[in-house]
């Protein structure tokens, strides 16, 4: 699994961000980054199962649930050629990108965390989400506010600065339909990554925001218990 090791070589990665010393390191990134995650990956598709038969953990070297390390310089500013973390995503199966609704890992040498939800949803989606809620407030207090949940996970992410088209600014939830993301974020421990158990932890973290991801999935008509 992780080690030590790992965020070490995060950390150098950060510090020498070049096809040249990445070159240099690919055996260091496949035994310390790679074969740890793809292992966790194939570890957690029966704890997965669990609690969904719908998000996917596939333990693939590409296109599976370990994210790409190259980053896609096309449009940003930053042109170092790779990411300095580890994101690991457990996705829908009906979802074609991270846009999907999922849980996440990410893991780096300046934070760890576990995330719930769905990342910049599209229109069609957003509007889904926020018909949800307008109609069936009671699920959606009761899924941020559970105890298990309200305890680990905190929401995240953009929201826009009026109401959104359809809503007034007086409505009860009117901040929570003003998201544009809908993600939750529970911090992680680095010591808990290099633990024998971690698997289990990921497994625990993703469990408390079971009920988060069943109301995220109704209101987008996917199948998430069955």
């Amino acid at each position: 699994m992780f080690s030590s090791d790992t965020f070490a070589f995060l950390r150098e990665l950060k510090a020498n961000n070049s096809k040249e010393w990445f070159n240099q390191h690919k055996d260091d990134y496949e035994q310390l980054v790679r074969t740890p995650a793809l292992q966790l990956i194939g570890d957690m598709q029966p704890l997965l199962a669990e609690l969904s038969p719908r998000m996917v953990a596939a333990p693939k070297k590409v296109g599976g649930s370990l994210m790409r390390v190259h980053r896609d310089t096309r449009f940003g500013k930053d042109k170092t050629p790779y990411k300095t973390n580890i994101g690991i995503q457990f996705r829908h199966f009906m979802g074609k990108d991270v846009h999907a609704p999922g849980f996440y890992l990410h893991i780096a040498d300046d934070e760890c965390f576990f995330g719930a939800g769905i990342w910049r949803p599209d229109g069609p989606s957003l509007s889904k989400i926020r018909s949800f809620i307008d109609e069936n407030p009671r699920g959606w207090q009761k899924a941020i506010t559970g105890d298990d949940f309200r305890q680990c996970y905190t929401l995240r992410g953009d929201a826009l600065v009026r109401p959104p088209k359809g809503f007034k600014a007086d409505h009860p939830l009117i901040e929570d339909l003003k998201r544009k993301d809908f993600i939750a974020i529970s911090p992680c421990d680095p010591a808990d990554v290099v633990k024998a158990d971690f698997v289990k932890h990921c497994f625990e973290q993703f469990k408390r925001a079971d009920e988060y991801m069943y109301y995220l999935c109704t209101a987008l008509e996917l199948p998430y218990k069955e």
